[in-house]
């Protein structure tokens, strides 16, 4: 029960984080619906290719592609002043999704008795990879690149369950997590934390 929680949290967060974008970019129905759809779902691919896992599960995502394809139905049939008002959110959704995919992630590489090298690695990707995907396809800068501290939340994920500090068997400890990831995500944003240390020295 807790994944099938965190799974649709991610889905439905990612869903809407790249159906804003799509029409933010005047995307039209099928670009958004293919901008909604590769969000939530290209962390996992780009992870199973890398770390040379079949992606046949991927496809078989059930009820979740259910719930990313409503997401996008609502955001893009919505009036649109409503939903541009909702872009204000976006920050606070791909929060959601970067911490939910990223425990996801380091879940999936336990599971397939991976080292915490591969651990951390899974998580990292899980967790950017539909971010990247998306800035990719609206042909943006991906923010993992450039803005405030991003990947190193879902590193940090990785780096916690992989050694054990955090156990996904418990649902209050992955929840706590997945939480702090979270808070961790949105003040990086707020208080502008960054990894370009030359602008510290930048005469």
């Amino acid at each position: 029960m807790t994944w099938e929680i965190l799974n649709i949290l991610a889905v439905s967060a990612f869903a809407f984080s790249g159906s804003i974008v799509a029409l933010n970019e005047r995307y039209d129905i099928f670009g958004t619906f293919i901008l909604g759809i590769a969000t939530p779902f290209a962390g996992g691919i780009i992870r199973n290719i890398a770390l040379d896992v079949p992606v046949v599960h991927v496809w078989e995502q059930g009820y979740l592609l259910y719930v990313a394809f409503g997401t996008i139905a609502i955001v893009y049939f919505f009036p649109k002043s409503w939903v541009m008002s909702w872009d204000r959110w976006n920050i606070y959704l791909d929060a959601i999704g970067l911490s939910a995919f990223a425990l996801q992630g380091a879940s999936f590489a336990i599971e397939n008795n991976f080292p915490l090298g591969g651990i951390i690695f899974a998580s990292i990707l899980t967790g950017v990879g539909g971010g990247v995907t998306r800035d990719v396809l609206a042909q943006r800068r991906p923010m993992v690149l450039h803005q405030e501290i991003y990947a190193v939340w879902a590193m940090l994920s990785g780096l916690l369950i992989g050694l054990g500090i955090i156990n996904i068997e418990s649902a209050w400890q992955t929840y706590s997590l997945f939480i702090a990831i979270i808070l961790l995500r949105v003040l990086s944003y707020h208080l502008g934390w960054h990894l370009r240390f030359r602008d510290m020295y930048r005469l």
